[in-house]
């Protein structure tokens, strides 16, 4: 049994950390700068971010390697070794996680598959391994592939991940509302994304970011609960963005989002945390309510 599986069965529902971007661009991460580079030039508030989310409450915390792909990297004019980029940012969560896990984070490389892009499946398959790799390096409990819109890429990333480690893995696509319901930015339902991943048996099948609220994610999970059996991750948005002034403002209070988290449950959610927009007081709350229903049921 993996840790990640004792982990879940001991402690029924599990907290995730909150957002990465957001919080850095508080310590003065600059738009269009790459939060990679980050691990090499400014580990210590890379460092901050997860020990702010340890304490907080979070039973799995993430690593600053979302967009660590050798793709986005090279755009970003990175010349140096992907796997050491994505092995630091493994070991500078782990410095701050104490008990808590450390899932590994993948993010989209940018680009498409054919017919759509210039890329065959084995072209990203290699450049996740580097990537997966580099997290066996800095010992990860996990890896969480996240924001996907492309169910294709998703499954590159998984196969990576199986080829080159033991480690427990979850697959997380973003959705959007449409008027016939939710849909992936390729067009897929909730039900045809599970479908196509429960295909390959994930340890994880889950929804983040997108254009939806905590409130949307409810109706997101009883769908996917329908078709699956698999533990559920769900990490909204704190609210639908907006611009003010040039600058982008999450509008969902922690006391909000955590209201919601009752309803999460009964559908059968089980981890919890928050994508672009959360902070620590966030995931604090819903820790919070998590343990508050654990105690009452």
């Amino acid at each position: 049994m993996s840790e990640f599986d004792k982990t879940l069965e001991e402690k029924k529902i599990l907290v995730a950390d909150g957002a990465w971007g957001t919080e850095m661009m508080k310590m003065g991460l600059s738009t269009g700068e790459t939060p990679e580079f980050w691990n090499l030039e400014r580990p210590h508030l890379v460092k901050k971010v997860a020990k702010g989310y340890r304490e907080a409450g979070a039973d799995i915390i993430l690593t600053n390697t979302f967009g660590a792909n050798r793709l986005k990297l090279k755009r970003a004019g990175f010349e140096g070794d992907v796997k050491e980029i994505n092995r630091v940012g493994v070991e500078l969560s782990k410095e701050e996680a104490g008990d808590s896990l450390v899932f590994a984070s993948i993010g989209p490389t940018g680009e498409f598959l054919e017919p759509s892009g210039n890329f065959k499946e084995k072209d990203f398959i290699e450049t996740f391994s580097e990537q997966v790799e580099g997290f066996v390096e800095g010992k990860a409990d996990g890896v969480i592939i996240e924001t996907m819109s492309d169910v294709k890429e998703a499954l590159c990333a998984l196969k990576a991940v199986r080829e080159n480690s033991s480690l427990s893995v979850g697959v997380s696509l973003s959705f959007n509302k449409a008027k016939e319901g939710f849909r992936t930015m390729m067009g897929l339902t909730v039900q045809e994304v599970v479908s196509s991943l429960i295909e390959q048996n994930p340890d994880i099948i889950g929804a983040n970011c997108g254009s939806v609220t905590i409130e949307d994610m409810v109706g997101i999970t009883r769908t996917m609960r329908e078709f699956t059996t698999s533990p559920l991750w769900i990490k909204p948005n704190a609210g639908i963005p907006y611009l003010k002034d040039g600058k982008t403002f999450y509008p969902q209070e922690p006391e909000e989002m955590a209201s919601f988290v009752p309803e999460l449950i009964k559908e059968g959610v089980n981890i919890i945390g928050g994508c672009c927009g959360t902070t620590p007081e966030h995931i604090k709350l819903i820790r919070e309510k998590i343990d508050s229903c654990l105690t009452s049921w």
